[in-house]
């Protein structure tokens, strides 16, 4: 008990220096955060004017309905609500079209990554509700609740990529099947992949797969938590949060690992407003690193915004972290730098710095576009 208590009072404390240590910043103006996220977007736009063309990198092909795409398109729609341009709703229109507003491998596809861009389809769907929007995505869905198996999401970055598609099927049809399943599948993620589960129950942080539950170690001793793997957890909790109704099925759950994983996520933080690949072992790729310090962003604003975290609090943490952002990763031509190419873990995707061109450019904007609609609510 005395070792609890001790724990406990060390991170509180750790709770307060790293909040102490950034409250001096301020927001800029919705303007400023408005024209940040235009510049970023309009740098993609421009590059990719067709939106239904292939992908091709390293040599391999992917039809652009894949989860790399289908996060910018999480952005994009982020943007369009708080900047409604006919251009952005129609590049996403022409993107589900070109798809024939199917996930990636078609319906039959169990796969998370392949059904992400169901998320923007869904959302298409009901700002006009046609039905071939839905309609593959359901097939997809439904093809996994009318079936027992609940091991697909072996990897942490499967939570953001599906749970917000059961969780957009359950409102929409008002269907709590969806809700359940969704509550299966995330749950057996949690506490039985890689033996006990990919949750660490204690420091509140994610493992990113079954390859990294200890006795793996980081060079200096300790768990291998991931920074963008942890943001996509964040990043699903948020989301499912404002999808679900009050009373669905486990939400307290969800709410509840939210806010452990922020408060375990603050002390984190490093003195120039990011968060490291290596999210407790600093010496391992350690630096700037654009897309877990924004999705991070984007879940702590999205909790300050919906009155789930205190703002006096936590608002410092969340604007040095935006500030950072756009003096330190965005070009004057709109793109980002800073964001580690794909991956599973530190080591991947590197180098990361401020010239260097990730494989795909497409994630890393759409988690700056998420963390950006969250920080131009909180602004004034």
């Amino acid at each position: 008990m005395k070792k609890l208590v001790t724990r406990t009072l060390v991170g509180l404390l750790l709770l307060a220096v790293a909040i102490s240590t950034n409250a001096q910043q301020k927001l800029p103006s919705k303007a400023k955060v408005l024209k940040a996220m235009e510049q970023a977007n309009e740098y993609f736009m421009k590059k990719w004017p067709d939106p239904g063309m292939p992908v091709t990198v390293k040599g391999v092909t992917r039809t652009s309905n894949l989860w790399t795409r289908a996060v910018y398109y999480e952005g994009l729609m982020a943007l369009y609500k708080v900047d409604k341009q006919q251009q952005f709703y129609d590049y996403a229109v022409y993107w589900g079209t070109k798809h024939q507003w199917n996930p990636r491998d078609k319906v039959e596809t169990r796969n998370a990554d392949n059904q992400c861009c169901g998320q923007t389809y869904i959302d298409l769907y009901l700002l006009d509700k046609q039905p071939e929007r839905i309609k593959g995505i359901k097939q997809s869905i439904d093809n996994m609740v009318n079936s027992d198996k609940k091991d697909d999401w072996n990897w942490i970055d499967a939570l953001q990529m599906a749970m917000p598609v059961y969780a957009q099927l359950g409102e929409v049809y008002h269907d709590n099947r969806y809700y359940e399943k969704m509550y299966d599948i995330y749950s057996y993620s949690k506490n039985s992949h890689g033996s006990n589960g990919l949750y660490n129950t204690t420091e509140h942080l994610w493992w990113r797969d079954k390859d990294f539950v200890p006795p793996y170690k980081e060079p200096n001793g300790q768990s291998c938590y991931w920074s963008r793997g942890n943001g996509w957890v964040v990043a699903a909790m948020v989301r499912v949060l404002e999808i679900m109704p009050k009373d669905a099925p486990h939400r307290e759950e969800y709410l509840k690992t939210y806010k452990e994983m922020v408060d375990a996520l603050i002390p984190l933080q490093r003195n120039d407003g990011y968060w490291n690949v290596s999210l407790k072992d600093s010496t391992h790729f350690g630096g700037k690193e654009l897309s877990g310090t924004a999705l991070f962003t984007y879940g702590i604003a999205w909790g300050i915004n919906h009155h789930v975290l205190n703002k006096k609090t936590y608002l410092p943490v969340v604007t040095q972290a935006w500030n950072a952002m756009v003096k330190d990763c965005l070009h004057p031509d709109g793109m980002l730098g800073y964001v580690q190419g794909t991956g599973k873990e530190p080591k991947d995707g590197q180098p990361v710095s401020y010239d260097n061109v990730p494989d795909f450019e497409d994630y890393g904007l759409g988690c700056f576009l998420l963390a950006g609609s969250e920080i131009y609510s909180l602004s004034k």
